[in-house]
C-alpha cells in the first residue's frame, strides 16, 4: 500500500473541493484555511466561472475524473471574467447530474441583491469574505460541518 493510500486511511476522508476564484491572494488564503481546518486533501482551484463549465463539463483537460473528480463542494467567487459566478449557478441548474454538488458562494459582495440572486440560483450558502483570517478560518469550519460532514466546527 501506497504512503498516500496510508495516509488516506489514517485520516477521514477529505473530499475535493473546487474552489473558483479569480483573485489568486484570495484562493491563497482560502486554501490555507482549507488546509489549517484539515477541511480537503485536494483543492482544485480554477481562475473564472469558464473553467467551472469546463472542469464540471468534464472537457478537455478536465476529462479524467480520477484526476478531476466531481466535487463534494464548490467555493465560488461572484465578481469573475469570462463568466460570473451567478453565470455558473444560472449553468449548474441546467445539470440535474450536478444537483448534489453544494455551491456556496464565497465573495466580496455585501450587497443583498447579490446575495437573493445567488439562492434564487441555487446557492446553499453566501459568505462574504472577511479581513481577518481567524474569521476566514471560522467559515471555512462552518462550510465543513455543515457541507462535508466534517467535525472541524467543534474543534
Amino acid at each position: 500500500m501506497s504512503a498516500a493510500a496510508n495516509s488516506a486511511k489514517s485520516t477521514r476522508k477529505s473530499p475535493t473541493v473546487l474552489l473558483v476564484e479569480d483573485s489568486p491572494d484570495d484562493a491563497f488564503m482560502v486554501q490555507r484555511a482549507l488546509n489549517q481546518a484539515g477541511v480537503a486533501q485536494q483543492v482544485i482551484h480554477l481562475k473564472d466561472g469558464e473553467e467551472a463549465v469546463d472542469y464540471l463539463s468534464g472537457n478537455p483537460p478536465y476529462d479524467n475524473r480520477e484526476r478531476f473528480p466531481i466535487p463534494a463542494l464548490i467555493l465560488l467567487d461572484l465578481k469573475m471574467p469570462r463568466l460570473s459566478g451567478l453565470d455558473v449557478l444560472t449553468w449548474l441548474q441546467t445539470r440535474p447530474d450536478l444537483a448534489h454538488v453544494p455551491v456556496v458562494v464565497l465573495t466580496g459582495s455585501v450587497r443583498s441583491e447579490d446575495r437573493r440572486e445567488a439562492e434564487k440560483r441555487g446557492a446553499v450558502g453566501y459568505q462574504v469574505k472577511p479581513v481577518a483570517f481567524e474569521d476566514l478560518l471560522e467559515i471555512v469550519r462552518h462550510v465543513d460541518a455543515r457541507w462535508l460532514g466534517g467535525d472541524s466546527e467543534g474543534e
